[in-house]
């Protein structure tokens, strides 16, 4: 699409935004009693949130002009904020993860897949420079080591080589022996066409018998052509069955011409700052100086006009000439100096006098408690606001046809430089003027700087400073160490360690799975059953992906240190973990058993490797700890083995791990547990914030099969579902012979892992060769599918 559509698009959705930030305001801010209706408001607005994240996003991905960019970036750091804190609202409401939100689907006139989380694309496309040389650093690091996994190289026995030798040998012979019959069959031929060309039929009606051939077969084709379009459109069979793919390419040329326009701009707008900014130095510079020096000059005449003496000039800490104009003005200063004064009188004549106890109200019966709901405080309204109101001002009235190249606007560029060389010129009068108030003082009030004026500390200066001893075990020695080492150092060494691990390229879309509204309508009842896969994608990216996307929404979102992913084993809590480092760019650190077996034994090596883990995840954020089997450090037994007492160690570790995590530091821990309920459950469900269930696949999402579009006048249509896409994705074909229904039926109880081992293990490379001449069966799939163990019923209600 063209630039225009989406500068129409983000137009209209900032008008969604002004109309949903009007509606908060009137509906949000007054108490209300009757929960469904709080419950209702809440769910209303987090779906209309959606849509305008989900506008937003669009917009800032196709948009070149880099300031409108930038304003669209506020906007969508806002709205992923707001729908954040709306969030957990409505956790805190229902006490459930997964609300029950059918009925305002239907009421909003709304699919469930409207609620889905868009991920924006600029988590990667803003550091992708910085992440390919990181990848590049880690693949030589590991590399250097010896750590790679390479596909082992089996030397040849002398019988297999002889053999070889001879397959080959006798393939030549029989391509000899073969071209020497040819040319005497061909001779023979030749000869007996000679002998029967009078008696052969004529051009006429050999032509005619090539054309019914022709005919008959160009019939057949277009018959079948028919009768798989009929089936597509009754919803019986797939695409993928004709042409082999579920789903068409993505326009990787038009990509890849966006994400070079977003470079050059931004390269072009960096020259142009630098221009600008000296520009504004040589011209506006010595304007900004002199009025800055008559401002502070004019405020300390006033101050000492009502003070009767010059004010301390304040520090560069809290803000240097700033703190003059912004907080606080003569009179307040005056006041301030009075009461001090005032109070250094009574202490000294000690005549402080207490004040006045105040008289408790007595107690008027019970205390009546308010139970009405109230909406909490907001970090991110504010922000939506301001990027309106810049919106309106900037934006809204501006004439874009004319701006065929979606240039810069320079004036934009001038008001925010002029703001840093302010910046840059304040300092430097801070300086000045601070050298030219101690003049003053001591010309004027005969007062001293501080060099002339003993200090009250330096009376007990020669006293002897008492230094603690390190203790004997050398852990402080350990951490002086670590604090004087780079960060270089340290991710090499944790690199060669393996606690840093390359991350595998999948997306959180690549998890695939789709609505279950049996759930909902369980949910509708009061039940709590396992969350469906839409659903768990939904929550990490909630809890995992936006905040570690976003510096603005992780410092003002609420804070979520820890994640916890429970599941049998094989329903991709693996995956995930991978998905969340790759939507994010982030570092992976993995912390399992057998991956600390041997390294930083003892108490002492295990807060070293933490403290290693902390700086390089803070200074390299975003980063994720990832604690695989984590349900094994809460065990009930006590350890046998020194790596499982090693282990068991980290739990006493990570509540300071976590206490240490600021909101401005993007790690996240993330635990992963097939058997969660062999922990201690009292420190393990203490340990993490957030714990999400992750299950096993249904029949929907093995088979996908359902109406995909609100509109009747679209066509019937079937996502791929696990069966199709893995066997797609594999390489095979589809035919009749494949009867997915029956798969999808058959596999009832198998996690994802299990139908990925299947087809795996049936479409070898041999059996892709042979797929022309030998289609796939589904018998072929159900025989390797024998050879698994499912997750019985018993185990899955442990989870619940």
């Amino acid at each position: 699409f063209p630039t225009s559509t989406y500068i129409r698009m983000w137009a209209d959705t900032q008008r969604e935004l002004d109309t949903m930030l009007q509606r908060e305001r009137e509906e949000f801010l007054q108490p209300e009693e009757d929960r469904e209706k709080v419950m209702k408001m809440l769910a209303t607005a987090y779906v209309q949130y959606l849509e305008i994240f989900r506008n937003l996003e669009a917009a800032h991905d196709h948009l070149i002009h880099q300031q409108k960019r930038a304003a669209v970036r506020q906007a969508l750091d806002g709205v992923m904020g707001r729908i954040l804190e709306i969030k957990k609202e409505m956790v805190a409401l229902e006490k459930s993860e997964c609300p029950y939100m059918d009925g305002i689907l239907m009421e909003l006139k709304r699919v469930p897949e409207d609620i889905e989380i868009p991920i924006p694309k600029y988590f990667i496309k803003e550091n992708l420079r910085i992440l390919q040389e990181r990848e590049e650093y880690l693949h030589e690091i590991l590399l250097n080591a010896g750590l790679l996994e390479q596909e082992p190289v089996t030397a040849m026995t002398l019988e297999e080589g002889i053999k070889v030798i001879q397959v080959a040998e006798r393939a030549r012979q029989g391509r000899a022996r073969a071209a020497f019959m040819k040319r005497i069959y061909l001779e023979e031929k030749r000869q007996s066409q000679k002998e029967k060309q009078e008696t052969g039929k004529s051009p006429d009606d050999a032509a005619t018998c090539i054309q019914k051939v022709w005919r008959g077969y160009s019939q057949r084709k277009k018959t079948e052509k028919l009768r798989e379009e009929e089936m597509i459109f009754l919803g019986m069979n797939s695409t993928g069955m004709i042409n082999g793919t579920g789903s068409l390419p993505p326009d990787l040329e038009a990509m890849s011409y966006l994400q070079k326009a977003n470079l050059l701009q931004g390269e072009v707008q960096k020259r142009e700052d630098l221009s600008f900014r000296q520009e504004l130095r040589k011209t506006e510079g010595p304007h900004i100086k002199e009025t800055l020096q008559d401002q502070i000059t004019q405020c300390f005449l006033e101050c000492r006009h009502i003070t009767g003496r010059f004010p301390d000039y304040p520090p560069e800490k809290t803000g240097g000439s700033k703190a003059i104009f912004i907080e606080k003005h003569p009179e307040q200063v005056a006041e301030e100096l009075a009461a001090k004064k005032e109070a250094e009188e009574k202490e000294k004549n000690g005549k402080v006098q207490e004040k006045p106890k105040e008289k408790k109200p007595q107690k008027a019966g019970k205390q009546v408690v308010d139970l009405r709901w109230k909406m909490g405080p907001s970090n991110f309204l504010s922000m939506l606001e301001e990027g309106s109101s810049q919106y309106q001002v900037f934006w809204e009235n501006r004439d874009n046809r004319s701006d065929f190249l979606q240039d810069h606007d320079p004036e934009l560029i001038k008001g925010r430089e002029r703001e840093e060389v302010e910046e840059e010129i304040r300092v430097q009068v801070d300086e000045v003027m601070q050298e030219k108030l101690l003049e003053i003082k001591k010309a004027v009030d005969g007062e001293m700087g501080p060099q002339g004026k003993a200090k009250k500390g330096e009376k007990n200066s020669g006293e002897k400073k008492i230094h603690r001893k390190p203790r004997r075990g050398g852990h402080e020695n350990q951490m002086m160490s670590l604090a004087c080492r780079t960060i270089d150092s340290l991710y090499q060494e944790l690199a060669e360690e393996g606690l840093i691990i390359r991350v595998k390229n999948v997306n959180l879309s690549d998890y695939i799975g789709y609505y279950d509204c049996l759930r909902s309508s369980l949910r509708r009842t009061g039940a709590q059953p396992l969350p469906s896969i839409p659903e768990v994608r939904q929550l990490v990216a909630l809890y995992g992906i936006l905040p570690l996307g976003s510096q603005t929404v992780h410092e003002n979102a609420p804070l979520v240190k820890s994640l916890l992913l429970a599941g049998p084993a094989g329903v991709g809590k693996k995956m995930l973990v991978h998905a969340i480092c790759t939507e994010t760019g982030a570092n992976l650190f993995s912390l399992t058993p057998s991956n600390l077996a041997g390294k930083y034994p003892g108490r002492e090596g295990l807060m070293m490797m933490f403290h290693m883990i902390l700086k390089v995840g803070k200074e390299l954020q975003p980063s994720v700890v990832w604690i695989r089997d984590t349900e094994k450090m809460y065990c009930k037994g006590a350890a046998k083995r020194v790596e499982e007492m090693n282990f068991k160690r980290l739990a006493k570790l990570l509540p300071q791990f976590l206490k240490a995590l600021k909101p401005k530091d993007r790690v996240l821990l993330v635990g992963t547990s097939n058997r969660p309920f062999d922990a201690n459950l009292g420190p393990f469900c203490k340990a993490y914030q957030k714990i999400i269930l992750v299950p096993k696949p249904d029949y929907l999402t093995r088979f996908g099969k359902y109406f995909n579009s609100s509109s009747w006048l679209f066509l019937l249509f079937r996502p791929p579902a696990y069966w199709l896409h893995y066997i797609l994705q594999s390489g095979g074909a589809l035919t009749k012979l494949v009867n997915l229904n029956c798969l999808a039926q058959v596999s009832d109880g198998f996690t994802q892992g299990h139908l990925v081992d299947v087809v795996h293990t049936v479409l070898t490379e041999l059996r892709l060769l042979q797929m022309d001449r030998k289609p796939l069966r589904t018998a072929e799939f159900v025989t390797s599918l024998a050879r698994h163990d499912p997750v019985y019923k018993e185990e899955e209600e442990t989870f619940q």
